[in-house]
């Protein structure tokens, strides 16, 4: 068994962003000057915690993103970043460079509600969210090769963990849980991830949070985090336990402007 916390960070804010036109995959725009701000402010909140494994999509937003976040890290600013495509936004076809309202518009014209519509060329949430059980896949059985080895003694984690105790600071859920892994990806992306956790895999909410709250947009540099229980089986690793500690944490930016 492995038990492990995982962070997972939204990339900051791109001229796209702050001009409300859709990026997707097919626009690969840099951090804006905003953008630069909110990622450094994220790198000075997590400075203290030790991530023992980072991941990053593929595209220059969240490698930026990641990259200002280690840069600030006292304990991971030399740690090896995986570039993975599968953490890239959901695909929005011919809707990538337009307006967000132009989305809107197409789904109003379509009768769908616009989180749900799919315009031509792009991804639908299922697509989206197979992308994300692919990567857990592989992701779950990384962290157990490299963190609980076969041969490793089963008391390597909790058979079942205590719940997370929340105090509104950085390391939030970690004290005590050597293995951390961070995630910088994007927003719709995370938003279908987040929900997969808690409507598909159990995931455990805290107390009083609210629904509309957990799958609400995660602003640029929103962060999250979430513990982790595998093990392995036959069938491949499969997690046994997952709480959320929090979701779409933004105290970090208080001060960026």
């Amino acid at each position: 068994m492995l038990t492990f916390a995982l962070t997972i960070v939204r990339h900051g804010e791109t001229q796209y962003n702050r001009d409300k036109l859709l990026q997707g995959q097919g626009i690969d725009t840099p951090l804006s000057d905003t953008g630069h701000k909110q990622a450094a402010a994220a790198g000075l909140y997590l400075k203290d915690l030790h991530f023992t494994n980072v991941f990053a999509s593929n595209l220059q937003r969240a490698i930026q993103t990641a990259e200002i976040i280690l840069r600030h890290n006292l304990h991971s600013s030399d740690m090896e970043m995986v570039l993975d495509p599968l953490l890239r936004e959901r695909g929005f076809g011919v809707a990538e460079g337009r307006p967000k309202e132009d989305l809107k518009n197409m789904a109003n014209a379509a009768g769908q509600a616009c989180r749900d519509y799919t315009p031509p060329g792009g991804e639908t949430l299922d697509q989206v969210k197979m992308r994300f059980k692919k990567f857990l896949k592989s992701f779950y059985q990384r962290m157990l090769d490299e963190h609980a080895p076969p041969n490793q003694s089963s008391a390597s984690g909790p058979s079942e963990p205590e719940r997370p105790v929340i105090a509104g600071l950085a390391n939030d859920g970690v004290c005590g849980v050597p293995v951390h892994a961070l995630i910088v990806s994007h927003g719709a992306f995370i938003r279908v991830s987040v929900r997969h956790l808690v409507d598909e895999l159990q995931c455990c909410l805290p107390a009083g949070l609210k629904m509309n709250k957990v799958f609400s947009p995660c602003p640029n540099t929103g962060i999250s985090r979430f513990i982790f229980t595998l093990r392995r089986a036959e069938s491949g690793p499969r997690a046994t336990h997952i709480h959320c500690v929090f979701i779409n944490r933004k105290d970090h930016l208080d001060d960026v402007k």
